[in-house]
């Protein structure tokens, strides 16, 4: 495992205090591992509160795991999703290359908890960032890291920034292929081959491969979306083996696509790279950079991820929920809960009421929804005769949408038994660090 395991099973001594949200002052001053042996009911926190199902977070790691093992390549799962070290551990255990980041800050944590190997799947131009990766290479030869860059630009300015920076050996750099209307990234290959030519140019870079991100030029399952992430796919392995048949790389190439919406498609036209062995005899290491995948969600990705098909033998399961309790009953057909923008994510579908907690077969109504979020109000529209069936204090479980904005929202995240029992127990706390 490439993870300071000691670091992080030091999380469990670290104390529960006000800035933790949902925990009651009962709990303040304990530690995790104490909290964790006591076992608390859910019912003994305060809502509104976010939960992870430790058996659902157990099984989406393994069901990826075996997926990439299976296709020949490897997965450095995108580490923003979480922030979690705990979560983070547990994916380099069950056979992760690495963890991919966005930020060098979010680098810089991933290293406090001594990851090993870091994919930063961004261009890197800030200086101070710059320096530090230089020095705490020079310090710990062991340490891989990859960042993107997409323009000669780029190049020239990381290599200026470094020149005054610690002397280490080269930083690895992927060329970024963009595409039409999507985010950052070379936008043509002509375009990339030029950025290759200025990494192999400069001072203390070295070209190691190339990467990009296929979710930013489609958002649905529509055949436009589905051909733009296809095509797009088919020009980042064409750059690779014409970057490779030009022989620009000097040693082992990294080839990197696959958010959590498409990466069936990343693996129909990346993984057939993994290994290959071009004209001048470079080995290529195919990485898949998912995230989403090891919380899952009940909307979008629930929605596009293959892994969630109903033909799947072992779908991917959320792990996640909201616990929302009603507040207020002001006027027929409108319940509103006490969790809000400030508490659940929002940008890719509102919450969906699934169940009034405690109740065996207590699900809501199916036309039951989330109609709006404020700061810290939920409206939930309840048609007809499930207007009768919330009363002030009954607490509603969500299903969420969108695990990236859902976990930044939360310091530490209970994690129950089982989120569809009566009575779920907590049975862990993972720290976030957003």
């Amino acid at each position: 495992m490439s993870i300071d395991e000691a670091a992080v099973a030091a999380l469990a001594d670290r104390r529960i205090g006000p800035e933790h949200k949902g925990m009651p002052p009962a709990f303040w001053g304990r530690t995790v591992r104490e909290l964790r042996a006591a076992a608390p009911a859910l019912d003994q926190l305060e809502t509104p509160v976010l939960t992870v199902d430790r058996a659902a977070l157990a099984e989406n790691i393994a069901v990826m795991a075996e997926w990439v093992r299976a296709a020949g390549v490897r997965l450095a799962p995108h580490g923003k999703t979480t922030m979690a070290p705990q979560v983070w551990a547990d994916q380099l255990a069950a056979g992760s290359w690495g963890i991919t980041l966005a930020t060098i800050w979010q680098t810089q944590v991933a290293r406090s908890f001594g990851v090993a190997r870091v994919l930063l799947a961004n261009a890197l131009v800030d200086p101070v960032g710059l320096r530090w990766v230089a020095a705490e290479s020079a310090r710990d030869p062991s340490f891989e890291f990859y960042c993107w860059a997409d323009s000669a630009e780029t190049v020239a300015l990381m290599d200026a920034h470094l020149r005054t920076a610690p002397e280490s050996a080269r930083i690895r750099v992927l060329v970024e292929l963009g595409g039409p209307h999507g985010r950052t990234g070379a936008r043509t290959v002509e375009q990339a081959h030029a950025v290759a030519r200025a990494i192999a140019g400069a001072s203390r870079l070295t070209l190691a491969g190339v990467g990009g991100y296929e979710g930013a030029l489609a958002h649905d399952r529509t055949p436009t979306g589905i051909r733009a992430v296809r095509d797009y796919l088919g020009e980042l392995a064409r750059l690779h083996r014409e970057l490779d048949a030009a022989g620009r790389y000097h040693g082992p190439a990294v080839v990197t696509a696959g958010g959590s919406a498409y990466p069936e498609l990343a693996l129909e036209y990346l993984a057939p790279l993994s290994d290959e062995r071009g004209r001048q005899g470079v080995a290529t290491t195919v990485v898949l950079r998912s995230g989403a995948y090891v919380i899952h969600d009940d909307g979008f990705y629930a929605s596009m991820s293959p892994l969630a098909a109903p033909e799947c033998a072992r779908p991917l399961r959320s792990a996640m929920h909201g616990w929302a309790r009603a507040l207020s009953r002001p006027e027929p057909g409108l319940a509103l809960l006490d969790a809000g923008k400030r508490d659940l994510p929002f940008d890719e579908g509102m919450p969906v009421p699934q169940r009034v907690a405690g109740l065996r077969g207590g699900a809501l109504d199916s036309d039951a929804t989330v109609s709006a979020l404020n700061d810290q109000h939920a409206f939930l529209r309840l048609p007809g005769g499930a207007a009768t069936e919330l009363p002030i204090g009954a607490v509603v479980r969500l299903g969420l949408s969108h695990p990236c904005t859902a976990f930044d929202k939360w310091r530490l995240i209970p994690v129950i038994d089982d989120a569809d029992a009566p009575s779920p127990r907590v049975v862990d706390l993972l720290h976030t660090f957003f």
